[in-house]
């Protein structure tokens, strides 16, 4: 092999992936099954993704689907090491010893012997911190490679990071152009905790603005490409949510164009605070 072509091999890993504290990576591009029926829709999405590019699965225990994760990735005959699966701990088993337990039933139904990222799911107020330290005992004894946080604000985050022994390795919240959390972004990046992005296109809500068709037309791509983008070039993981071939196929061909600096500031500034999903600002 020559020196040019595994520098190009570099750069191409570079582009997909990120590394996680401890040297995890973590591919750029995840699937998301949030609300992906539990059985064959569940299992034929994780299929495509696979076979369009995708190395990167994210469920959850309250999904009912991380079973079909694990015979989706057992039917594509892809090593265990190639396919990063992430899952998360539901509210209902926030606590030590139930999250444990919680993890230890995530680990028979994705029919693994570790997790490669296992985050909370929700802030919950009262058992965030006891469920934080279990999965620290998670991380440590190698049931879990990874360990973080979703829907935490800076002030989560703050109190987190003030006494926890192993710092949330990624933050998966709602983010997009119409909801560009450049605090947020700023503060993990100054934390060293990465920033995922869940609903990044709006659930299909916005991508019909005018300014995103017309910087799409631009580039010659789709609007749901064009968000992708937006947020891959700021460092973010992204997370996309289909049933369909044809749109994971189109959602995996984002890393050989860029947007400009202008596209880049035009779709910045179409932040407006909007939401799709639920917002935890005010939760203590």
């Amino acid at each position: 092999m020559t020196d040019a072509t595994e520098d190009a091999r570099t750069k191409r890993k570079s582009a997909h992936t990120k590394t996680l504290p401890g040297g995890v990576e973590i591919p750029v591009l995840g699937l998301g099954l949030y609300k992906a029926p539990p059985g064959e829709k569940a299992r034929y999405a994780v299929t495509w993704a696979l076979e369009a590019g995708f190395r990167h699965i994210d469920t959850a225990s309250s999904y009912h689907n991380e079973a079909d994760v694990a015979r989706a990735i057992a039917d594509s005959r892809l090593s265990r090491k190639d396919v990063f699966i992430a899952t998360k701990l539901w509210k209902d088993d926030m606590g030590h010893d139930s999250a444990l337990r919680a993890c230890e039933k995530s680990l028979e139904e994705l029919q693994t012997d570790y997790i490669d990222l296992y985050l909370i799911h929700w802030p919950v107020p009262g058992k965030r911190d006891e469920s934080w330290r279990a999965l620290e005992e998670l991380h440590a004894d190698g049931r879990v490679r990874a360990i973080g946080v979703c829907n935490y604000t800076i002030d989560h985050l703050r109190h987190l990071l003030s006494w926890a022994d192993v710092s949330p390795a990624v933050n998966q919240v709602e983010f997009s152009p119409f909801l560009f959390q450049h605090e947020l972004l700023s503060y993990c990046r100054d934390h060293g905790v990465q920033l995922e992005a869940y609903s990044p296109l709006t659930r299909k809500r916005r991508l019909r603005e005018d300014r995103v068709k017309e910087i799409a037309a631009a580039a010659d791509r789709t609007p749901a490409q064009v968000l992708l983008r937006w947020a891959i070039q700021h460092d973010l993981v992204v997370l996309v949510k289909s049933l369909k071939q044809d749109h994971l196929q189109e959602d995996a061909a984002v890393f050989d164009f860029e947007l400009s600096t202008a596209a880049m500031r035009e779709l910045d500034a179409l932040d407006e605070g909007f939401r799709v999903a639920w917002d935890p600002t005010g939760v203590e």
